[in-house]
């Protein structure tokens, strides 16, 4: 604080002494609407707070005990094991790291570049851009009901959320960043220490931000972006009337054994969480992704990748582990032109034995697009933040594409 006193004896002429006074209000001011509020104490939509200040999932889906993952089940069929259990404080402190590139090491790059709401939590790139704009080998998988997942990464090299956002902060090709230096930058944050502490009332008020604690407001922000209100979901509740009649056509198209679509795009999660080798072919000549067969050391796996959910599938294109089909029907059209067309000359998969010839019509294929579409649902899509702790602004895009 300034002593007024000492600048007017200073011979400082009374102008310039207002001059000087204003300055140090926008100033304050400023810092004032920097600061970020107090962190949200309500659950986000879709889950009720206990006593124990916990998170837990509601949803209709949790009043059916019948088996998740075996076989296509009925339309009224639960829904794998959830993580949930954190806190509101948690979610909200992962929301405001989420949309924070002072996560990366230079400063312009969050985890919403890659994963934007508007987006289905998808970027709208074939492959992704990490540091400096390099282009990706892989495109940005949606992350609604990430809760739910057994495995992460298209070729499933993680199993929990925590080991997975490590993957894209530390890599030199993504976020470049560093643990000591992702430490070193949020400890150096006035309003993020505020924040921390909130989050975790239990530490103590000394100690330094640690890097368990960010993982932990990450996984809990992502854990909570859940989408199970859409128009199938309704039909599946009992409203018939939520589908017309074109999509109803989908959907029976979709569960059937001509098809097939739900054998491995299982319903309610529209994945059966497992790993299928189904040719997609790469963009350009490129030479194959070899997929989960380099983590799981097995060749069999070659060409493998996670059987992604459909969920707000229409919001995620371009489609497949590369993006090499930038609409739905060019998607759904690969799955009836013939078991391993596009599998690259000198390439001996095991291809999974769903994927075969169905011969599907133009008009059966149009029927299923419809239905994808009823996937959709963002309901529940989190506000991105008006102001960040870091005074940054909110990255939800890449600069330059």
């Amino acid at each position: 604080m300034i002593n007024k006193d000492i600048l007017i004896k200073s011979g400082i002429s009374g102008m310039l002494l207002f001059f000087i006074l204003i300055t140090l209000l926008s100033n304050n001011s400023s810092d004032s609407l920097n600061s970020v509020p107090g962190l949200n104490a309500n659950c986000p939509p879709g889950f009720k707070l206990n006593e124990q200040n916990e998170c837990k999932a509601q949803n209709l889906y949790m009043l059916y005990d019948s088996p998740n993952n075996k076989g296509l089940g009925g339309l009224q069929t639960g829904l794998p094991e959830i993580r949930d259990g954190f806190s509101p404080q948690e979610i909200d402190l992962g929301r405001y790291l989420f949309f924070d590139p002072v996560l990366s090491g230079a400063g312009d790059m969050s985890c919403a570049s890659c994963h934007q709401p508007d987006k289905g939590f998808s970027d709208g790139l074939a492959t992704s851009l990490g540091n400096n704009n390099l282009k990706l080998k892989r495109a940005a998988p949606s992350l609604w009901n990430v809760a739910y997942l057994r495995k992460l990464f298209w070729d499933g090299r993680a199993s929990s959320l925590e080991e997975q956002m490590q993957g894209p902060l530390f890599s030199k090709e993504e976020m470049n960043n560093s643990p000591a230096h992702l430490l070193e930058t949020i400890n150096s944050i006035s309003e993020y220490k505020k924040l921390f502490q909130e989050a975790f009332p239990d530490r103590n008020k000394r100690s330094p931000i640690q890097l368990n604690e960010i993982y932990t407001s990450l996984a809990a922000f992502q854990a909570s972006l859940i989408s199970l209100n859409s128009k199938y979901d309704r039909y599946a509740h009992g409203y018939h009337e939520a589908l017309n009649e074109k999509e109803k056509e989908g959907m029976n198209i979709f569960r059937s054994f001509v098809a097939r679509c739900a054998e491995c795009h299982t319903p309610p999660l529209f994945t059966n969480q497992e790993f299928a080798v189904i040719g997609s072919p790469e963009p350009n000549g490129l030479p194959l992704d070899p997929g989960a067969e380099i983590p799981a050391q097995d060749k069999t796996l070659r060409g493998a990748f996670k059987v992604p959910s459909l969920r707000n599938i229409e919001k995620t294109a371009p489609y497949m582990h590369s993006g090499n089909f930038s609409t739905l029907r060019e998607t759904v059209e690969f799955y009836t032109q013939g078991r391993g067309h596009a599998v690259p000359e000198g390439e001996d998969l095991r291809i999974h034995w769903h994927i075969w010839e169905p011969n599907l019509t133009n008009y059966e294929l149009d029927r299923l697009v419809d239905f994808l579409k009823t996937l959709t649902d963002e309901s529940f899509k989190p506000k991105v933040p008006e102001r960040l702790p870091s005074g940054l602004k909110p990255s939800v895009y890449i600069l330059s594409k």
